[in-house]
């Protein structure tokens, strides 16, 4: 196959990223750009030298796989309409708002034979794929994802737009089925939570302490991992991980540091390949619909506990109530 004919659908700040990336690989021919906002197309065109389009049936017919970058609300409508079409979807996480949504996509893209690739990055940051070396079974998982408010992606909460990005790690490396969820939040800059602590308890025994914020006043990035022989701690900026063992009565510490291709051209390069060969996704639609599903339970939780609150407090204003 030569390269891959490939369109970006909608520019904005990582639509933008995708556009570049697609535009840098050799094995991807970037046929065109689409976006709603006409001078945001035509832009991003120009520095890459491929075409602006404000419509995504205009671009359809000229491409074989495309990257969706859309705003979250608009994943299933944007999705279904290219796999209906026969092709092959990039789909920046959440895989869509609701399960029903993602089950329906999984269908399309089964009948249709077409692959499905969900955009949950961390998959392919050199960390997380490093670290699976030292990983057997862990007992206890910790995570902190912190960030400063930014207005982008507000349309969901902060589950959705951060969290979910260590449900899918986690998942991913527990392997066993979430038996029961305990979450809180609480909206602080937004209608929905901005905030979120979730306790996760696996079927074979792990447990997972996950925080998510977007209304910190520092940026971390760090996942523990608490198991038998060890104790490792990850920080995915400094892209190091340190490693914690006893030998006898002493304690051995050990630092890795990583290094690789960034995790989005390792993913964007993926999906080429899975398109190409034929191949399944490291990120499939199937494990973009579980991350949504512990992501939905979370934040059922985290309503249900607000509505506790408004009980117990009847006559102070509970947030996002």
């Amino acid at each position: 196959m030569n390269a891959l004919k490939t369109a970006v659908i909608g520019v904005g700040h990582l639509g933008r990223i995708h556009a570049r990336i697609c535009a840098e690989n050799p094995r991807i021919d970037l046929v065109g750009v689409v976006d709603t906002n006409e001078k945001n197309a035509q832009d991003v065109a120009a520095q890459h030298k491929t075409t602006a389009f404000t419509a995504l049936h205009e671009v359809l017919d000229k491409v074989d796989a495309v990257h969706v970058v859309v705003p979250t609300d608009r994943h299933f409508a944007v999705t279904k309409i290219c796999l209906e079409a026969g092709k092959h979807v990039l789909l920046e996480k959440p895989i869509t708002s609701t399960v029903a949504e993602a089950d329906e996509l999984l269908d399309l893209a089964k009948r249709n034979d077409r692959v499905l690739q969900v955009g949950h990055v961390e998959r392919f940051n050199p960390a997380i794929i490093g670290i699976q070396k030292v990983l057997t079974q862990p007992i206890f998982i910790e995570v902190h994802r912190l960030a400063p408010f930014n207005p982008r992606g507000t349309e969901v909460g902060v589950v959705l737009d951060l969290m979910i990005h260590d449900l899918d790690i986690i998942l991913h490396l527990v392997k066993a089925p979430v038996e029961r969820i305990e979450a809180v939040g609480v909206p602080v800059l937004t209608e929905k939570e901005d905030i979120a602590n979730a306790r996760l308890s696996f079927a074979n025994g792990c447990v997972a302490n996950v925080t998510a914020s977007r209304v910190s006043m520092e940026r971390m990035r760090k996942i523990r991992f608490f198991q038998s022989d060890a104790y490792i701690s990850l920080d995915y900026i400094a892209q190091n991980a340190k490693i914690y063992r006893r030998q006898g009565w002493q304690i051995l510490d050990e630092q890795i540091n990583f290094s690789g291709q960034q995790p989005l051209q390792s993913e964007i390069q993926s999906f080429v390949t899975c398109v190409m060969n034929g191949e399944r996704p490291v990120v499939s639609g199937e494990a973009g619909r579980n991350a949504l599903d512990v992501a939905t339970r979370i934040t059922d939780s985290v309503r249900q506990h607000l509505r506790h609150l408004k009980e117990l407090h009847p006559d102070k204003e509970v947030p996002g109530m």
